[in-house]
């Protein structure tokens, strides 16, 4: 059960966003996807979802090209959050979460379905909210129950484009935690684009770095929490300070 990622391009007009880019995903860990602005981050993701086509290269889902299999069993073995979550529909938790039932039931919920969503709410603690409109709750509570929709679709792949957007600490804390959880616990491959490498080290197994559309570096977090690796990806000198058993990058003047 694992992604491969084989020497994928993507291009908008005469400019290469991802440029020969193979990497493989480890099963069962959480791997962050780092690098400045404009790296190709989510445009990688993008392409390892099927959403983007690459112009060359392909992604491998466990062992069989992305482009020679159906939506729908993709759908059952990989979900995808991307950046921004616009639904011109109002609707509760428990509706949003249902979504992540489409590909089994299509629209037609059968008991089983509706375990699932309830796992789903549970394990991200929004049974209080299950009722509430979306467009009521806080950011924390509207991203978690956008992942519980993910959960609820029942993939062992878990894709999120920058979950921690417009969060604040303690609710990009708990996103983290529950991210933690899903990997350790219930054994889900999870790959995250994320801006903060201060989260990526203390969550994350697995970091890949990128830079101008580049794989540039790619290993466990001791391996990329280091001055000269950081220095490489960003430009900038980073120190690396050692607290409560992390490595925390410290780039401030």
């Amino acid at each position: 059960m694992t992604i491969e990622i084989h020497n994928i391009s993507k291009s908008y007009g005469n400019k290469k966003v991802v440029d020969s880019v193979s990497v493989s995903i480890p099963q069962g860990k959480i791997t962050s996807f780092i690098g400045p602005n404009g790296a190709g981050k989510s445009t990688v993701l993008a392409i390892m979802s099927r959403l983007l086509s690459p112009e060359q290269g392909e992604v491998r889902l466990n062992n069989i090209p992305l482009s020679q299999q159906k939506s729908c069993e993709i759908a059952k073995q990989l979900s995808i959050l991307k950046q921004s979550n616009h639904i011109n529909l109002r609707l509760t938790v428990e509706e949003l979460v249902a979504f992540g039932r489409f590909p089994y039931s299509k629209g037609n919920l059968t008991k089983n379905d509706r375990t699932f969503i309830d796992n789903a709410i549970g394990y991200m603690n929004l049974d209080a909210f299950r009722h509430q409109y979306i467009d009521q709750l806080s950011g924390g509570q509207r991203q978690r129950a956008y992942i519980a929709m993910t959960l609820a679709q029942d993939t062992d792949y878990i894709l999120l484009d920058e979950p921690l957007n417009n969060l604040d600490m303690k609710h990009s804390v708990q996103i983290m935690q529950v991210l933690r959880k899903l990997a350790s616990e219930l054994q889900k491959t999870i790959v995250i684009v994320i801006h903060d490498i201060n989260f990526a080290s203390c969550y994350s197994d697995y970091i890949i770095a990128m830079k101008n559309g580049r794989l540039v570096q790619q290993g466990s977090v001791d391996e990329i929490m280091q001055t000269p690796v950081l220095e490489q990806i960003y430009d900038m000198s980073i120190n690396i300070e050692h607290i409560q058993q992390q490595k925390i990058a410290v780039y401030f003047r």
